[in-house]
């Protein structure tokens, strides 16, 4: 079972049609897809990661960009710093979660995870990823 992240350690992240939360650990842990009223693709904001969740790491500090939903976190650790741009994009379609790594100084071992889960279906709505499908 996971520690609780606070709620107000959760950042939005959206594209007008719907929103995503991102922890300052990194992590995407709520995103319903396509739109506000879909099941989650990811729900570990509910308490376990198998709920779904998209994270990377080491342990960050995060800021909006300007005046937008789009969300810059900076990842440091002694071997060095990158940061994380994570946003929707305002989309024709089909919703997109992006999330973009930039190195900034040295060299930084990342790692990255996703597990899919979905509250309604068998699969998560607007990417086909079956519930728990988990890959790192």
């Amino acid at each position: 079972m996971r520690v609780s992240v606070p709620l107000e350690d959760y950042v939005m992240i959206g594209d007008t049609y719907t929103a995503g939360l991102v922890s300052r650990r990194g992590s995407i842990d709520w995103l319903c897809l396509p739109r506000f009223d879909s099941g989650a693709c990811f729900a570990a904001l509910l308490g376990r990661p198998e709920q779904g969740h998209w994270s990377l790491s080491p342990a960050a500090t995060g800021w909006y960009r300007g005046d937008s939903l789009v969300l810059e976190t900076s990842f440091s650790c002694v071997e060095g710093e990158v940061r994380v741009i994570d946003c929707m994009p305002t989309r024709n379609r089909w919703p997109d979660v992006m999330r973009r790594v930039e190195g900034v100084r040295g060299r930084v071992p990342m790692a990255a995870a996703s597990c899919h889960a979905s509250t309604t279906a068998a699969s998560c709505p607007g990417c086909g990823r079956t519930a728990g499908d988990c890959r790192s």
